[in-house]
């Protein structure tokens, strides 16, 4: 086998959950014998810190029905799905046509949801609340799409097309966004650039992305249905999907052998004996993409299984939840004074070691609760949940309720 094509394959190894999960857990067994450089991890905070999630899922879900995290759970305030409501005034041809619309939906706002930063908020026509962070940006990209900032035909606002995508301006997202000098949006011409490059390449395949309509986002959910066997798909496929079909949308960051490897970043500790050696895959936005794909596949009628295939997300806030509760601590208490760029060994220590424990969480989360995995799988424990329990620290312990790891963004990690 020639090195390039080596390469590739050592590329695609890391294009994937499994490898997500393995490498995390392998940092974690590096801090557990007190060998990282930038955090010490200590597992004797473990059991307060599932407690705390506990509580808080049983503050929000008392009967324990926790939906998915996803991004649908932003389409919603005050008890009032703003998804749905529109959906069911729309005549869909079939099932299809209404899933293709949610996958649009579904990845232009993903797309749009790293971190907002402290300041800026949208303020809806609806309610008159100033909303922030990461449910500001999705009732904001919400009300994009159904205006039709994403289509090419005014006839139909409740798509995205490839065109469309591809020619957003970063004038037209400000105005979405509600952005101005009072009200700044970290990282907008990053997010700008990304849909920008999404729609490019939605253009340019029109074999994955447009069997069955002119390329958009959405045909994405025709390419997916194609490989359900028996119309079941496991969870872990969507990502390996997203991550090979969307791959060359990232920024420009590593690649091996000609791959882009996304969200992918170097770890001095984690060595191997080939070409991934250093490389700490975390595919954060990728991964909330998948799980926000999952309920569109079963309202088509197709089952989606394995969802612990996906793993926790690498984020600030299921992040900082083991940071502000003292399972991660600073070895350097001046590192967390200072600002580091994602790229940093500290961040992405942080971000791995977050990948391990969010598994250790949900072991302890569902053995105080007497359920299993199938009953209380990953995602579910995410949004009762870890996230939650993160944001309800990062507001107790910070004016600004910022996460406790000063992070650099480019609008297109976190």
């Amino acid at each position: 086998m020639s090195s390039v094509m080596s390469e590739t394959a050592a590329a695609l190894s890391l294009l994937n959950a499994a490898a997500v999960r393995e490498r995390a857990h392998r940092l974690l067994a590096i801090g557990l014998e007190d060998q990282l450089p930038n955090f010490s991890v200590h597992l004797d905070r473990m059991d307060a810190t599932a407690e705390l999630v506990v509580q808080t899922t049983r503050a929000a879900y008392p009967s324990l029905a926790v939906p998915f995290h996803s991004r649908w759970r932003h389409f919603s305030i005050n008890g009032v799905d703003r998804w749905a409501a529109l959906a069911i005034q729309v005549e869909w041809p079939d099932r299809a046509a209404r899933a293709r619309a949610e996958f649009d939906l579904a990845m232009v706002s993903v797309f749009l949801d790293a971190g907002a930063g402290p300041s800026w908020r949208y303020c809806d026509p609806v309610t008159g609340s100033a909303i922030g962070r990461s449910e500001g940006l999705g009732l904001a990209s919400l009300a994009m799409f159904a205006a039709g900032a994403f289509s090419s035909d005014p006839r139909q606002p409740l798509r995205a097309d490839a065109d469309a995508v591809a020619n957003l301006s970063v004038t037209d997202l400000a105005s979405g966004m509600q952005v101005s000098d009072a009200n700044p949006l970290v990282g907008i011409d990053g997010r700008v650039n990304l849909l920008r490059s999404l729609g490019r390449l939605v253009a340019s395949n029109p074999a994955v992305f447009g069997r069955f309509d002119t390329p958009r986002p959405g045909g994405l959910f025709d390419h997916l249905a194609s490989l359900a066997d028996d119309r079941k798909l496991p969870a872990a496929t969507i990502l390996s999907e997203l991550l090979r079909e969307l791959g060359p949308i990232w920024p420009s960051r590593l690649t091996l052998g000609g791959i882009a490897l996304g969200d992918c970043w170097k770890h001095p500790m984690l060595t191997t004996g080939d070409a991934t050696s250093h490389l700490m895959p975390l595919h954060k936005l990728s991964q909330w993409l998948a799980y926000s794909l999952i309920e569109p596949l079963q309202n088509a009628g197709i089952a989606v299984t394995d969802i612990d295939g996906l793993t926790g997300l690498a984020e600030y806030r299921n992040g900082g939840l083991f940071v502000d509760n003292g399972v991660l601590t600073f070895r350097d208490e001046a590192a967390a004074l200072r600002e580091h760029d994602v790229a940093s060994p500290l961040v992405v220590e942080w971000r791995g070691l977050t990948v391990a424990l969010l598994d250790c969480t949900a072991d302890n989360v569902r053995r105080r609760l007497g359920l299993d995995a199938a009953a209380l799988p990953l995602a579910k424990i995410l949004e009762g949940g870890t996230w939650a329990a993160g944001r309800r620290l990062a507001r107790e312990r910070r004016a600004d309720a910022s996460p406790p790891v000063k992070i650099i963004s480019d609008g297109t990690v976190f």
